[in-house]
């Protein structure tokens, strides 16, 4: 069966989970309780998928995700929370998580979620399926763009370099790529050039 990492800073949370998993007959090769310390265990981790909580010390769930990914990492990455917000929604979809999953809903469903995933299969908490969907419909069947990423693609048509962009927004070369590949997904580019081209017409004069 799949090796799974658990990120989740209640330990309670963490034995439950690590208790549900072995019972399907998992293995739980790693765990954290922040995002910094998810961070470090991952580079020596041969664990397959990634349990991940939204709400962490040390970074959150979707900053830790991007910085996973903007460093290659591209790992199943299932996410768990008590609660999240559309524009959460939205990131995490586009940081390519292969499911997100309620706290409060019935455990059984994350061993759905664990199967679906590891069929290449994306699974969506019952619960949220009618929110996502309506998100994924806006515009056409593209996603919103949010409002730091409206402001990303502004310093793009500057012919402001990742780097410098990093220093206006205050964050890492590594997270603006991130964000610059989940942006290029969102609007139908390629690349920075067709961004910057684009740029009136995705986010106005």
């Amino acid at each position: 069966m799949s090796r799974i990492f658990i990120a989740d800073d209640h330990p309670i949370i963490q034995a439950a989970i690590g208790t549900l998993l072995a019972s399907a007959g998992h293995d739980v090769v790693g765990k954290s309780a922040s995002g910094a310390e998810t961070l470090e265990r991952l580079e020596t981790s041969d664990a397959d998928i990634l349990i991940l909580d939204m709400q962490m010390p040390g970074g959150s769930g979707i900053e830790t995700l991007r910085q996973l990914r903007a460093r290659g990492d591209r790992r199943i990455v299932l996410v768990l929370t008590a609660s999240i917000a559309d524009e959460a929604i939205r990131q995490a979809l586009d940081l390519k998580v292969s499911g997100i999953l309620l706290k409060t809903s019935d455990p059984s469903l994350l061993i759905d979620a664990l199967r679906a995933a590891g069929s290449g299969k994306p699974w969506i908490d019952p619960a949220l399926m009618e929110r996502v969907n309506a998100l994924t419909s806006k515009r056409g069947g593209r996603r919103a763009l949010s409002q730091r990423e409206i402001k990303l693609i502004a310093l793009v048509r500057e012919g402001l370099k990742n780097r410098e962009i990093a220093e206006q927004l205050n964050t890492t070369e590594g997270t603006i790529k991130a964000y610059l590949h989940a942006i290029f997904d969102k609007v139908g580019v390629e690349n920075r050039t067709e961004l910057a081209t684009k740029a009136a017409e995705i986010i106005g004069p």
